[in-house]
């Protein structure tokens, strides 16, 4: 079982006393595979420590699914635009395969704020959009993005199927293979 300061070891650092308030706030959650954390149209209104398991969160068009984001085992976990603006979710994200997480609601991250200035790191887990912003700002070849997805979150080319990874990095699966393979 990850404890508390395992948990928080990537956010910044807590006290004993931060420590026991983060425990009091936060919820475990068991999700089986294919089940949905946020549907689409929902308010995004928690953020998630992955402690086992992996999500996808996509966006369908009733036929397709368009991979937005591939999440991994002790990363944090939110729909950016929908928690961020509080406006409806634009995509879903639902479990690729059995999972425990830790639930922290804006709410109670707002309460641990307010009894302790050492929440206020929690800032930097809300600029996750970098990887994102870094495929789109960079015309990066498709080489390009697997060596950087490589680099950032090496354990995704052994979690996820090469269809969902290439949606990912917006390639073809065919192109992706072809990469992979280093022809």
């Amino acid at each position: 079982m990850m404890s508390a300061q395992e948990i928080l070891s990537g956010v910044g650092s807590f006290s004993s006393y931060d420590l026991l308030l983060f425990e009091a706030k936060a919820t475990r959650k068991i999700f089986k595979k294919n089940d949905t954390l946020l549907k689409k149209g929902e308010v995004c209104q928690s953020i998630y420590f992955i402690l086992s398991g992996s999500f996808f969160q996509f966006k369908s068009d009733g036929l397709d699914e368009t991979i937005i984001d591939l999440h991994l085992r002790n990363e944090w976990m939110y729909n950016h635009p929908s928690l961020i603006d509080q406006q409806s979710s634009e995509t879903t994200i639902k479990a690729f395969e059995d999972a425990e997480v830790v639930e922290l609601s804006l709410q109670q991250l707002h309460e641990l704020i307010a009894r302790s200035p050492s929440f206020l790191s929690f800032g930097k887990i809300f600029d996750q959009t970098n990887h994102r912003t870094y495929f789109f700002d960079n015309a990066l070849s498709p080489v390009q993005k697997y060596n950087y997805i490589k680099n950032v979150k090496p354990l995704i080319v052994q979690v996820f199927p090469v269809k969902m990874i290439a949606s990912y990095l917006k390639i073809a699966p065919e192109t992706l293979s072809r990469v992979r393979a280093g022809k």
